[in-house]
């Protein structure tokens, strides 16, 4: 029983990481209809963020993780309007080539002016520690990451559902051109989204930072790829889609290397993809998807 609740932790904390990236992906396609690969690197901007400011200002956490989250919302941003406004009206290869291109271009700069080893950054990792309940013992920062993960997806419900900006991104992903004609301000719709994005990424990073204890050029770009499949498996566009995948991607994972002898644990990721393929060939467009049949009109 105490395994079965560990091992349930851990796949609550791994759903919730990548369900957190993966809402900042589907926000952003919902409304623009763009996968942003670069999100990986606003969540890396957001760690060399925290190793300067740890250098150059202040060793407290707290403000470190307030400045690692401006930091990212800072980054989204000025990716839209630098790199991404350019290409909005853009067929979706083109703005699927220009992400990647943006992400490359920041790896480099990573590279070039911080360093392609992984650098020290240990304010965080206070928060993973053992805790001891009974003869259970379990990592805080799983507690943590997942309650803040559900507490950010009902702050986005409710900023969705009950703000003007809210409401007209939830217009804008159904029927942008007939927000724009309602008199709202395209620009402002889809710069919210992106600072919606970076607030999540921002999260992520914190957590990511505080289980790794050190930064690199290539840290967001794994956990990003592992959350643009989660989107897939929900349904790309679909916000609770993406939380479903991102779910059901983690217990998956954490079943999966329980299930597998240890000397096949590598073999992990292989075994979660095809059972991803297996779900898709089921559901094309993502569980969450309304069902279709071949040769009906979209």
């Amino acid at each position: 029983m105490d395994y079965f609740i560990q091992q349930s932790l851990n796949a609550l904390s791994f759903g919730a990481e990548y369900a957190l990236i993966a809402l900042g992906l589907a926000i952003v396609f919902s409304i623009m209809g763009l996968v942003n690969f670069a999100h990986g690197e606003v969540i890396a901007f957001g760690g060399y963020s925290m190793v300067i400011m740890g250098t150059l200002l202040t060793n407290n956490p707290f403000i470190l993780m307030i400045g690692v989250i401006a930091a990212c919302v800072f980054a989204s941003v000025a990716l839209e309007r630098v790199a991404f406004r350019t290409v909005r009206g853009a067929d979706l290869t083109t703005g699927l080539l220009t992400a990647f291109g943006v992400s490359i271009i920041l790896q480099n700069l990573f590279l070039l002016f911080g360093s392609p080893r992984p650098m020290a950054a240990t304010q965080f990792i206070f928060l993973d520690r053992t805790l001891a309940i009974g003869t259970i013992r379990i990592s805080s920062l799983q507690i943590y990451e997942t309650v803040t993960t559900i507490f950010a997806i009902l702050a986005l419900t409710f900023f969705l559902r009950r703000t003007t900006l809210g409401m007209a991104m939830r217009a804008a992903a159904l029927d942008f051109e007939m927000v724009r004609l309602c008199g709202v301000r395209a620009n402002r719709v889809i710069a919210g989204a992106f600072a919606i994005s970076g607030l999540l990424a921002g999260l992520a990073c914190i957590f990511i930072m505080a289980r790794r204890g050190s930064v690199q050029p290539h840290m967001g770009f794994d956990p990003v790829l592992v959350a643009f499949v989660a989107c897939v498996i929900g349904g790309f566009g679909s916000l609770p889609g993406a939380v479903l995948g991102g779910f059901l991607l983690g217990v998956t994972e954490v079943a999966v290397l329980i299930l597998l002898p240890q000397s096949a644990g590598g073999l992990a990721h292989a075994v979660v993809f095809a059972l991803v393929a297996l779900v898709l060939i089921w559901r094309p467009d993502g569980i969450l998807s309304p069902a279709r049949e071949k040769g009906d009109k979209i």
